[in-house]
């Protein structure tokens, strides 16, 4: 299937964001959020949008850092994505409003985000915050909630696709995460991968002294689920 993709920039609060906006060859089914790792937006996450053009949705890597504004060391990752870990408030508006970016420049009716380790939690808080999407997907996500959500029903189905050793996102981080997602009344699945860490789904991952390391069987039963979970919600 042919696939369009072209960078759009746009506006909010005075700074410009780069979201990537790939589109399938006829009318997208939907439009797919791509919630970007701690490092920013990258090939990695454009590569997504163009895989979910090539099943026949809208793929669209969002923005939360502002344009240029990358990391490429664990300092400079840290020193972007602390900010909008510790004020999820302003985290949230960002999401909310790539979404509303995502359903205009995509034409799309129907919506649903994907995200990857930091971008698993923000594609969660999606879905904590009632926003219009029909379902997210975090793939080596955290699991923190956000503090402002709390007595909410999550109306969005939610798929999270988990590391069992991930360091970042511990054991008993997963049971409190269910407890959340069932008080929620959300409904949540989750798979959780044996003997595998943080960012499995990246090919550059190979830092298992920091907890990161990529697992191609993991990746490659993630994007199964990941179609799976789609096609219930969309169709084949």
């Amino acid at each position: 299937m042919s696939v369009q993709s072209q960078i759009i920039d746009y506006e909010q609060d005075g700074q410009t964001y780069e979201g990537f906006l790939a589109m399938p060859a006829g009318p997208p089914k939907a439009v797919i959020a791509v919630a970007h790792a701690w490092g920013g937006a990258s090939k990695f996450e454009h590569d997504k949008a163009e895989l979910l053009a090539k099943w026949g949705y809208a793929g669209f890597a969002l923005d939360v850092y502002g344009k240029g504004q990358r990391g490429e060391t664990t300092e400079a990752c840290q020193a972007l994505m602390q900010p909008l870990a510790s004020d999820r408030p302003l985290l949230q508006a960002r999401l909310a409003h790539a979404l509303e970016v995502a359903r205009r420049e995509s034409g799309a009716s129907k919506a649903s985000a994907i995200g990857f380790c930091f971008g698993g939690l923000a594609v969660l808080d999606m879905a904590r915050c009632g926003m219009a999407v029909d379902g997210v997907v975090s793939f080596h996500g955290l699991f923190g909630a956000p503090g402002n959500t709390e007595g909410a029903t999550i109306t969005a189905k939610i798929l999270a696709l988990h590391g069992w050793d991930d360091p970042m996102a511990t054991p008993d981080d997963v049971l409190t995460f269910a407890r959340e997602m069932t008080a929620a009344k959300a409904d949540w699945q989750l798979h959780a991968y044996g003997a595998t860490l943080h960012a499995f789904t990246n090919p550059d991952a190979q830092n298992p002294d920091f907890g990161t390391q990529y697992d191609a069987g993991a990746d490659r039963r993630s994007h199964s689920a990941l179609l799976d979970f789609l096609s219930e919600l969309y169709g084949i």
